[in-house]
Formats: structure tokens, C-alpha cells, sequence
């Protein structure tokens, strides 16, 4: 009984660590989506930071540098996508694809170009990364049952984008619902007439929406390259931006909601090692492609309604004529 605690303590820690990029991006697509702008563009912001990130890392030795750098890319990339569908009206899938399509190569072209890797940057040394934070007493609380494993493996030995993620989620949820902004952007979303005929500027609103919602992809991104790994390999955001996508549809473009669907996807991902081998009561060894392919079916089911009917913001998609 011990063991399977101890086993369970460990797959709720790789959950915490494989949720924080779907996290980040869950908040960024509420942000984005409740503004009115669809945001199919997570999954290229998040490249793109995680690129920015390791890149300025690599030749600065700075992880700070790094993430602010990064926050600034993921910035750019969403100024894009608001001047092609909020300036020009255009097709807000079509931009935020032509989006992810450009990180894609990008990266890889600029890898190439910068270090002659493939793609990759160098490995990071220790000190130019994020690295876990150990909280303070975990060897003294050590010795109490249960209640130690939990803070020692649960509570502490995270890095910080971990714990800026976790905080992202109660900070959106205060600005969605107990701020002027929050109120406002709420109601572009909806019915963005009433918000011009009050005066307010539908085209910054959704700009600043945007902005937020590249910089917080931005910060997913570093958390990729320069906390959880130690450097860009190509395509490493491998769907996650799609998947943050599903959670907030899954979520009902709700923060807490949203949270706990990254969870989810999250918690899918780390049962796969940790299912890997193992025999389950009538049902025997479970495939791993099964279970790495779970997160992807059910993202593409989500996506596709047949997990709930989502009602999603009223102006959601529609360009705004004055």
C-alpha cells in the first residue's frame, strides 16, 4: 500500500511538471478566445518561445535573459496574428495556421543558421537553466508520515515556471471576472458593439488580449527548453499548444475548468511511463502507443463536439466592422 502511494505521489509530480506548458497556454487561449479572437496559434507562440528561450540562453548564460526574450517572441507572434484578423479582418484560423507553419520552420531554419545543429541549440549547463526549487524544512518534514512524501516530491522540487503556472490560473480567473479589463474583455467577446457604443476601443482590447496571451505562451515556451529540458530541439512543443486549445474548448473557455482538463492530459501523458510493462487486472499490459496516443484522441474528440456541446464566446471568429 505504501508503494502504490509512493507511485501515486510520482505520477501526480509528472503531471504537475507535463501540465505547467498546457497550463500557460490554456490561460493564453482564454485570454485570446474570450476577446473574441480564435487562437489556433498557441502551438506556434509556444515554439517560438521555446526557441527565443533556449537560443538567448545559449549565448548569453542567462535563463532570465532567456524567458524575457522569450515572453517578447511570443508577444511578436501574437501582434501577428492580431494585425492579419483584428486590423485587417481576416480569417482567424487561417492566420494562427500561417503562424504555427512559420515557427515550424523558423526555428529550424534559424537553428541551422545560429548553430549548425539540426535545428537544436547547445545543451545548457545547469546554472543557465531553471532549475528545482527546494522549499524550506522538506529534510525536517522528512520524518512524517505521508505528509512528507507529499511535500518533499508534491510541494517542493519544482522549478519556478512550474509555480508561476499554478498562479496563473487563480490570476486569470481575477481578471476575467473581478476587473474592469476582465469585464470589458469579457463583453468584446460577446457582443463588442456595446463595447464601442461605450467608448472602449474593441480593436485594443482584443490587441491587449493578444499581448497577455503571447507573453504567457512565451513563458510555456521557456519552461520547454531551459527548465524542463536543457535545450531547443525541433518541433519540441510536439501538439501541447493544440492540446491547451482542447483543454480550454473542454473547459468551456472557463479558467478553473480549463485547469483541470490540462491536469488531465497531463496526467494521461505521465501514466504512459509509468504504465509502461505493467499489467493491469483484465485487461493485461496496456500498449504504450496507446496511452502516448491518448492525449491527441482526445483532443481531436474534443475539438470535434463529441465530448460535450462547448458554448463558446458569441463574437468568437467574427471580425468587428465599426
Amino acid at each position: 500500500m505504501a508503494d502504490f502511494l509512493y507511485q501515486l505521489l510520482l505520477s501526480f509530480d509528472a503531471t504537475l511538471r507535463i501540465a505547467t506548458p498546457l497550463m500557460l497556454c490554456a490561460m493564453a487561449g482564454i485570454f485570446s478566445e474570450r476577446s473574441g479572437i480564435v487562437d489556433i496559434s498557441l502551438e506556434g507562440k509556444l515554439l517560438s518561445g521555446a526557441f527565443v528561450a533556449a537560443t538567448v540562453a545559449a549565448l548569453t548564460g542567462s535563463a532570465w535573459l532567456g524567458l524575457g526574450c522569450a515572453m517578447l517572441a511570443g508577444i511578436f507572434m501574437s501582434l501577428i496574428h492580431g494585425f492579419a484578423c483584428i486590423t485587417h479582418k481576416g480569417d482567424q484560423v487561417v492566420s494562427g495556421v500561417a503562424i504555427n507553419i512559420l515557427a515550424s520552420g523558423l526555428t529550424i531554419v534559424l537553428g541551422i543558421a545560429l548553430f549548425k545543429r539540426g535545428g537544436q541549440t547547445p545543451s545548457l549547463p545547469r546554472e543557465d537553466r531553471f532549475t528545482p526549487i527546494e522549499w524550506w524544512g522538506v529534510d525536517m518534514m522528512d520524518s512524517v508520515p505521508v505528509l512528507g512524501t507529499i511535500y518533499r516530491q508534491l510541494i517542493s522540487g519544482h522549478n519556478m515556471l512550474v509555480y508561476v503556472a499554478l498562479l496563473a490560473v487563480p490570476l486569470t480567473a481575477f481578471i476575467l471576472y473581478r476587473s474592469r479589463f476582465g469585464l470589458r474583455l469579457r463583453a468584446v467577446g460577446e457582443v463588442p458593439e456595446a463595447v464601442d457604443s461605450a467608448g472602449i476601443s474593441v480593436t485594443w482590447l482584443r490587441y491587449r488580449a493578444l499581448i497577455v496571451g503571447g507573453a504567457l505562451c512565451g513563458i510555456a515556451g521557456a519552461y520547454l527548453s531551459i527548465a524542463q529540458g536543457g535545450n531547443f530541439v525541433r518541433e519540441m512543443s510536439a501538439g501541447k499548444g493544440y492540446i491547451a486549445l482542447a483543454a480550454v474548448i473542454f473547459g468551456n473557455w472557463k479558467p478553473l475548468s480549463a485547469f483541470m482538463a490540462c491536469l488531465m492530459f497531463g496526467f494521461l501523458e505521465a501514466a504512459t511511463t509509468r504504465l509502461e510493462g505493467v499489467a493491469l487486472p483484465l485487461i493485461g499490459e496496456v500498449p504504450t502507443q496507446l496511452m502516448l496516443a491518448m492525449p491527441y484522441v482526445l483532443t481531436v474528440l474534443l475539438l470535434a463536439g463529441f465530448i460535450g456541446k462547448p458554448r463558446p464566446p458569441a463574437a468568437i471568429g467574427k471580425p468587428y466592422h465599426k
